[in-house]
């Protein structure tokens, strides 16, 4: 089937306009991705108070969504910005998006969010019919588009625009499900009064991610070892039986790395550019690295992380262990804001460790930059992980990375014990602080004693490539397949 696709995109944030997460990156890379195979491709997010670029964007349409009559109409603008050629529309509406935040604030999310993220899959659709788009594919994209699907096949069921529409709903991360009391479902009323216990449990509540895996005609999620743990009890989240049910329109397709922005040869947050044929600038990166973030300049391996600080990073496994670690003649720079419990006990250990130890308090794309290129190894213990992006982006920069065996963690970095010729890294298994230690005294031990092997090591990282181009390729046999689907 060659046939070329109009898709439209939803997304809670995009890279280059908002971003908390790896959801921004996949909703930048993949539709230009499957723009470049000759789709069709449209953008729609919300106009945030923090969008980058708003003073370029162009207003479109002034629309309204019709509520019922407890409650005012609901107005709101359509404007468009660009993604390397692809319409971006955003929907602005102040009541909504008009916030310091995308999802919260101080650790705290916002309590009307199940009511904002409704308004936005009511107001994707309404855009769509506003400028005459016709969809074969919609792609929603994580709990805050579940109820597009179900939108379309009851409210639009018998909207001539969409009869041929099918969705397509990726799970980035099944953790989070958007859980909240159907008084929140106001704008939609008819979602208030279903009766339907795949759309509201026990009749309250109504799980945005639970309906969006109901409702889709084809789900997947970002990694097929990720895909495989969401049919298990342990690492599904809970929702096991649901994806078991759809297990014949389930699939795992492993994300991409965006070498346009990571990419050791062209990177210009760094002070030197290199490459897996010429590696020597990466000492030259370390030892910035080190005057950056206030270490002594040393030899020793420095032990990188960037993340957000909570638990599903593996700060429960690190902290137990890293005092313990530090008595060794490394260093360790963490870079990142999050949970203050976790935040709270780094700067204590920082303190108490002042040559060894640095954590930033806060997310800095430029030290995100510096922390790959400059490192020697990079920390992601994490507890789950549907697919990870630095664990690729680490590869790039010949920083070898150091990760559980979990999501897409297990799909793409090979441990050096097991197969040291094919290896790309260190893995270990057990969600232990222990079993952490070990495998950092490993790493540690092959730094030290083997530099000839760490250098080939480093080499054979850098040769390990994710391209975006091929999991847009699978992305489009899943659209193929969900237009052959009859309706249901």
């Amino acid at each position: 089937m060659d046939k070329k696709l109009k898709i439209l995109f939803i997304s809670s944030e995009v890279e280059g306009f908002s971003k908390t997460g790896g959801l921004a990156d996949v909703a930048k890379s993949l539709p230009i991705e499957l723009r470049n195979l000759g789709h069709e491709v449209k953008i729609i997010t919300p106009f945030y108070r923090a969008i980058n670029h708003s003073e370029d964007a162009e207003q479109l349409f002034n629309l309204v969504l019709k509520t019922d009559y407890s409650r005012p109409d609901i107005h709101f603008q359509v404007h468009q910005l660009d993604l390397d050629g692809i319409p971006v529309l955003t929907i602005d509406n102040a009541h909504y998006f008009d916030r310091d935040g995308l999802y919260g604030e101080d650790n705290r999310a916002y309590q009307d969010n199940g009511e904002r993220f409704a308004f936005l899959s009511l107001a994707a659709i309404k855009a769509c019919d506003a400028m005459d788009f016709t969809p074969d594919i919609i792609h929603c994209n994580d709990w805050h588009t579940g109820l597009v699907p179900y939108l379309l096949k009851t409210r639009y069921a018998n909207n001539a625009r969409f009869t041929n529409t099918k969705t397509v709903f990726t799970t980035h991360n099944a953790c989070y499900q958007g859980i909240f009391d159907k008084s929140q479902l106001n704008i939609i009323p008819e979602v208030g009064s279903c009766m339907d216990d795949r759309v509201l449990e026990n009749y309250s509540y109504i799980n945005y991610l639970k309906v969006g895996l109901t409702y889709s005609d084809k789900i997947n999620t970002v990694s097929p070892n990720y895909a495989s743990e969401l049919l298990t009890p342990l690492g599904s989240h809970g929702m096991s039986e649901l994806f078991i049910r759809r297990i014949n329109d389930f699939e795992g397709i492993l994300n991409g790395c965006d070498y346009n922005d990571w990419n050791p040869e062209t990177d210009p947050y760094i002070p030197v550019n290199f490459s897996s044929t010429d590696i020597s600038g990466k000492e030259i990166c370390k030892h910035a690295l080190q005057k950056e973030v206030g270490l002594p300049n040393s030899e020793n391996p420095i032990f990188g992380m960037v993340c957000r600080i909570t638990d599903q990073k593996g700060f429960g496994l690190i902290l137990p262990m890293l005092e313990r670690f530090l008595k060794h003649n490394v260093q360790i720079v963490i870079v990142g804001s999050g949970d203050p419990s976790f935040t709270g006990q780094l700067n204590a250990i920082a303190a108490h460790f002042p040559d060894k130890f640095k954590f930033i308090n806060i997310y800095s794309n430029k030290l995100a930059h510096m922390v790959e290129a400059g490192a020697d190894f990079f920390l992601m213990p994490s507890i789950f992980e549907p697919c990870g992006l630095n664990q690729l982006y680490s590869l790039a920069y010949g920083t070898l990375p150091i990760v559980r065996a979990v999501g897409g963690l297990k799909d793409t970095v090979l441990d050096y014990d097991q197969d040291p010729d094919s290896a790309n890294g260190f893995v270990f298994f057990d969600p232990n602080p222990n079993q952490l230690l070990h495998i950092l005294r490993r790493a540690l031990l092959l730094y030290i004693e083997h530099p000839e092997e760490m250098l080939r090591l480093k080499t054979k990282a850098m040769q390990s490539h994710f391209y975006w181009s091929d999991a847009a390729k699978h992305y489009e046999h899943l659209y193929y397949n969900a237009l052959k689907k009859p309706y249901f």
